[in-house]
């Protein structure tokens, strides 16, 4: 029989964060685990690190900043329920949010400790509906795989989808922005690609960039 902090700890409610900022990041974790009905198993701090996480961890809520992606929250939302389908997204917003989101959002700055894990809750017991309508979406979603990438472009989207910015990549590689921004290019126009989220995933899906296995 299980003990009543084992039954505690079971109906927890598991979340990943997502967000770049560090110490924002921090806030809300401790906010979250002084919740007795909440753990927070992981954090990512780029687009990458979030599919990783969430593919490994497959947690009840995914608490992600909306523009972590750089593309519309639909497509935020598709990406990160495909890697765990079971899992609820939760958008941490401000007035600057570039894409509004189609569900819940929380703007950070205004929010209260309270009001943050009421939304938690909220989310993590959210019917069926949404998910219902994501699994709607068209199911061929696999990005290309077959086309013809020189050594350079590898490695500029490997660093690319790993989360580095353009800078940085040109820092690593020894190249100018302008050089690598071309590539970029290149590379986005070769794979039928339009944002930082698929390319990202192409990434992974290629085994450019690995993704944990799920244990």
């Amino acid at each position: 029989m299980c003990s009543p902090a084992q039954i505690r700890h079971a109906k927890r409610i598991r979340c990943v964060l997502v967000h770049d900022h560090v110490l924002l990041r921090q806030g809300l974790r401790r906010l979250l685990e002084d919740e007795p009905d909440m753990q927070v198993v992981a954090e990512a701090s780029n687009a990458t690190e979030a599919l990783q996480k969430v593919f490994e961890h497959r947690p009840n809520v995914v608490i992600a900043d909306l523009n972590i992606f750089d593309c519309p929250a639909e497509e935020t939302e598709r990406l990160l329920l495909r890697e765990s389908p079971e899992s609820r997204v939760l958008f941490l917003t401000s007035h600057t949010a570039d894409h509004p989101a189609p569900g819940p959002t929380l703007a950070a700055r205004q929010t209260s400790a309270s009001e943050l894990a009421e939304m938690v809750r909220r989310t993590a017991t959210a019917n069926e509906t949404v998910q219902s309508a994501i699994a709607e979406w068209p199911p061929d979603t696999t990005l290309p795989r077959n086309r013809e990438l020189t050594a350079r472009e590898l490695e500029v989207l490997k660093l690319l989808a790993e989360g580095r910015t353009v800078r940085s990549v040109a820092g690593v590689l020894g190249l100018s922005v302008k050089t690598v921004e071309a590539h970029k290019f290149n590379l986005m126009r070769k794979l039928g690609i339009h944002n930082k989220a698929e390319l990202v995933m192409w990434a992974i899906q290629a085994n450019i960039v690995k993704v944990p296995v799920n244990l």
